[in-house]
């Protein structure tokens, strides 16, 4: 089992900044990739950001640019750092951890954390 605990969400003002981090801890080696989906009210979760153990990344066309994932390998910990957030950036972000091989891959979950951007 793979436990993930996410910190960082909050109130933010249009055009401000938020990093998320996402610990991961537990049975975490076979981990291949990691990051963020997001959901907001009435909408299907989407994909926001993904890491692989490489270090190569993706974003959602959304968050080009404006935000950036990281990973803290020593620290099991990957982040999301926010910036130029705009009033569409509000949503519930789930960290996710894929592990296993890419014929059987298991995707665990963080708990969610409030991210809102308001004026």
């Amino acid at each position: 089992q793979v436990q993930l605990v996410e910190s960082g969400g909050g109130l933010v003002q249009p055009g401000g900044s938020l990093r998320l981090s996402c610990a991961a801890s537990g049975s975490i080696f076979s981990i291949n990739v990691m990051g963020w989906f997001r959901q907001a009210p009435g909408k299907e979760r989407t994909l926001v950001a993904r890491i692989t153990d490489g270090g190569g990344t993706g974003y959602a066309d959304s968050v080009k640019g404006r935000f950036t994932i990281s990973r803290d390998s020593a620290k099991n910990t990957v982040y999301l750092q926010m910036n130029s957030l705009k009033l569409e950036d509000t949503a519930v972000y789930y960290c996710f951890a894929d592990k296993g091989p890419a014929s059987w891959v298991q995707r665990y979950w963080g708990q969610g954390t409030q991210v809102t951007v308001s004026s």
